[in-house]
């Protein structure tokens, strides 16, 4: 097994992003106690703004703070700088450090360079469904007896100190985003059974408007396949321009929502669900796992929090909660899984995706139209006819319970970003419980 520790000895490292999610600071705690003798965390928000995350690290007297601006001398001389998702390849800070010839590492694809030989990693990435997709192979895994670990895109999670758990003969399944997936690109490795779910419009805020680039991030996740390693395709991805144009090293299953045997008692609903599930199977298969396992294990999978997650029925009406729909072809999805009598509670910041197609079906599904507030928002108010705005989460939950005579299905599946009302998405998800707790 590779010693870990060995490799972060007398490092010295500069950690770009530390922000408030619990993954910098997570992150910069390992570094720290597993040998990294001179750290510094620079971040563009201020102290005040990440007191939380400095609190947490102000023990250690190798740690040095650069907060509320970035000093391009702090990306010279250091073993390797750490990227915080999110933080683009072309930062110019990132460009002068890659120009002294210093490594440039992320928190998953340094994980996985330090695994054991013997441990398999298995990847997913897509625009919608990878984290259902992640949580189902994880639990398919886990119920046929293999020591399993969860990391990537995951709440609150850094995954380098995953290393900490890490047996011989493990399994490592990761939720990859497409900024994750940068730093694979970087270090030229993709896991050993990569899952790409499917691609449409997201992130363009990001990616400026270019489709292109968002996928070149996402295709890491196999572009350094080997031959014996196996990439798992959604069928709608497997026909897309994109996806048609790549070269490929590895072994390719198409997964189809036919992959799903009639007969299996699903607990989450959905076409999509269904789709995320043929995705696992096929993955779960490429592994050598038995079908009376795989089956267990999908029958038993009662979903993920934020993602179409049955909350609870207050007076007659089904409450959803489906806040991790931040596009609106999440949203689209969760209106055809409902199906009908739908109050539907969305909005929020802009993330510069094409909305027509998502108002019409609005119009079509709906029959009470709440929306939050937002840059979003505001796009989407002219292409409505009959629609509540309101100011916060709990004044959005009355009026759809209060226009919800006869019962019906309250969906909140906002359909944009959090920006700006909310300090990320996880805070939004967490709000909104807390107000349907008390109903």
């Amino acid at each position: 097994m590779k010693d870990y520790k060995e490799f972060f000895k007398d490092k010295k490292v500069t950690q770009l992003g530390l922000g408030l999610l619990g993954r910098g600071v997570n992150d910069a705690l390992f570094l720290l106690e597993n040998g990294v003798s001179d750290l510094i965390i620079t971040d563009l928000k201020t102290e005040a703004e990440l007191q939380e995350s400095v609190d947490k690290l102000k023990q250690f007297k190798n740690v040095t703070f650069k907060l509320g601006d970035h000093d391009i001398k702090d990306f010279e001389g250091r073993d390797f700088i750490l990227k915080g998702a999110g933080v683009p390849l072309d930062s110019p800070y990132i460009l002068h450090a890659k120009d002294k010839g210093i490594p440039i590492e992320m928190d998953a694809s340094l994980f996985v360079k330090l695994l054991p030989a013997d441990v398999t990693t298995i990847g997913v990435t897509g625009t919608r469904g990878k984290s259902t997709t992640t949580h189902l192979i994880c639990h398919i895994l886990k119920t046929a007896g293999k020591h399993t670990l969860l990391g990537g895109n995951v709440r609150d999670m850094a995954t380098l100190p995953l290393i900490k758990e890490v047996r011989e003969g493990d399994f490592v399944v990761l939720e990859l985003d497409s900024w994750q997936l940068q730093g694979f690109g970087e270090s030229k490795i993709s896991p050993h059974v990569s899952v790409f779910t499917n691609f449409m419009d997201d992130h363009m805020n990001y990616y400026n408007g270019d489709m292109e680039r968002y996928f070149v991030d996402k295709a890491n996740i196999f572009a350094y396949q080997k031959t014996e390693d196996i990439l798992v395709v959604g069928e709608a991805l497997s026909q897309s321009v994109y996806f048609k144009n790549q070269t490929l090293n590895s072994k390719v299953l198409i997964a189809k929502n036919s992959t799903v045997p009639k007969d299996w008692k699903l607990k989450i609903i959905g076409e999509h669900n269904v789709a995320n599930i043929s995705d696992a199977i096929e993955a779960c298969r490429a592994l050598g796992i038995r079908e009376a396992q795989i089956k267990e294990g999908v029958e038993s999978f009662g979903g993920v929090e934020g993602r179409l997650q049955f909350v609870k029925e207050s007076g007659g009406v089904k409450i959803w909660n489906d806040n991790n729909a931040t596009t609106p072809e999440a949203t689209i999805v969760a209106l055809e899984a409902l199906k009908e009598n739908i109050i539907l509670f969305c909005g929020g910041a802009d993330k510069n995706i094409p909305i027509d197609d998502f108002a019409k079906k609005i119009v079509e599904k709906c029959k009470k139209i709440i929306l939050l507030k937002g840059s979003g928002t505001e796009k989407l108010k002219p292409l409505l006819r009959d629609f509540v705005e309101v100011s916060s989460l709990e004044e959005g939950v009355t009026e759809a319970l209060k226009s919800a005579e006869g019962g019906g299905n309250f969906l909140f599946s906002p359909a944009f970003a959090s920006f700006g009302m909310f300090k990320n998405e996880y805070d939004r998800n967490d709000q909104f419980l807390k107000i349907v707790e008390k109903l």
